[in-house]
C-alpha cells in the first residue's frame, strides 16, 4: 500500500460506544461517494457489501470503496459499536521542481471486510484519529490527516504479518536496517539479496510491494535525507557530504540529490544555511 504519494481530505469521523444510548437506526442502505473505513469494537450486527453479508466481530476492519452499494444493519440488544472514518484522496508528486496531482484513480487495496489479529495498536491509531476530529483542537485536520496515514500503514503491516510470506516481511526490514548501518557505503542488489537469502528478483519484487520503493531508490533517499542533515550542519563541503555517503562521484551525487529533492544540493544549501 502506497501511502507516501497521498494526499487525505477527511469528510468526518464516527463513533459508537458500548455506554452510548443515544438513538441510532437500525438498519442504514447507502451509497457513498468517498471511502470509509470502519473498525468493529464490539456489539453485533451485519454489513452487507454488494450483497455479500458479514457478520460482524470485535477486531472487524471494513474498507467501503466510492460508488458502492451496502448496508449496515445494528442488532437492537447489543448495539454495533465501532470507529469509522469518512475521507478522499489525491495522488501528490514532487519531481525536478514540479509538484504534480491528481484525483484518485483507484480504490485502495484493502478487503472489503477482514478479520484482524493482534488488532490492539490498530484500534489505539483509530481511536486517536476519531478522538482528534471529535474534540477539533487547533491543528486537527493536520494530526487527523496524520493518523490516517498512521493507520493505514498499520493495516498494511497487520496484513503482512498474517500472510504467510511474513518471513519475507521480515528480511525487508532487515535489508532496511543493514542499509542504515551501512549509509556510509556502496551496497547493491545482488549483495543485499545474498544477505537475506533471497533472489534479486523476489527481494525486488517483495520490496517494492512493501515499502513502494525500489531497493536502490530507497536506500538513495536514506543517504539524501542524511546529506540534507548535513549540508544544513554548515561545516562541510558538498564533495565532502558525498564522500561522507559513500558517493565516489560528487556530480552523481548532485544528480540523485536534484531527482529526490528538486534542487541541487548547492541550492539547498543557500536556501537553508544562508537563506538565499
Amino acid at each position: 500500500m502506497y501511502v507516501k504519494n497521498l494526499f487525505f481530505h477527511i469528510h468526518y469521523c464516527n463513533c459508537r460506544q458500548s455506554n452510548e444510548y443515544r438513538k441510532y437506526q437500525r438498519k442504514i442502505t447507502r451509497t457513498l461517494q468517498h471511502h470509509e473505513l470502519i473498525f468493529i469494537s464490539g456489539g453485533s450486527g451485519s454489513i452487507i457489501i454488494e450483497e455479500k453479508r458479514y457478520p460482524v466481530k470485535k477486531g472487524m476492519l471494513f474498507y467501503i470503496s466510492p460508488d458502492v452499494l451496502h448496508s449496515i444493519e445494528t442488532d437492537i440488544k447489543e448495539p454495533m459499536c465501532f470507529l469509522s472514518v469518512h475521507f478522499s484522496y489525491a495522488y501528490v508528486s514532487f519531481n525536478d521542481s514540479k509538484w504534480a496531482i491528481r484525483s484518485e484513480v483507484k480504490i485502495l487495496p484493502l478487503q472489503p471486510a477482514q478479520e484482524l489479529k493482534d488488532y490492539y495498536s490498530i484500534e489505539d491509531i483509530f481511536k486517536k484519529l476519531v478522538d482528534s476530529w471529535i474534540m477539533k483542537l487547533p491543528g486537527y485536520e493536520f494530526i487527523t490527516r496524520t493518523s490516517l496515514q498512521q493507520l493505514l500503514i498499520a493495516i498494511y503491516r497487520n496484513k503482512s504479518r498474517q500472510n504467510q510470506n511474513y518471513s519475507t516481511s521480515l528480511k525487508v526490514e532487515k535489508v532496511i536496517e543493514y542499509m542504515h548501518q551501512n549509509i556510509n557505503h556502496k551496497v547493491t542488489l545482488p549483495a543485499l539479496a545474498e544477505k537475506v537469502q533471497l533472489s534479486s528478483f523476489y527481494l525486488s519484487k517483495a520490496f517494492k510491494e512493501i515499502t513502494g520503493y525500489c531497493v536502490i531508490e530507497y536506500f538513495n533517499k536514506i543517504k539524501i535525507d542524511k546529506a540534507k542533515e548535513l549540508i544544513v550542519e554548515g561545516d562541510k563541503k558538498i564533495k565532502e557530504v558525498a564522500q561522507a555517503l559513500g558517493f565516489t562521484d560528487e556530480f552523481y551525487f548532485s544528480r540523485i540529490f536534484k531527482k529526490i529533492e528538486g534542487i541541487s544540493p548547492s541550492k539547498f544549501y543557500s536556501k537553508n544555511v544562508h537563506g538565499v
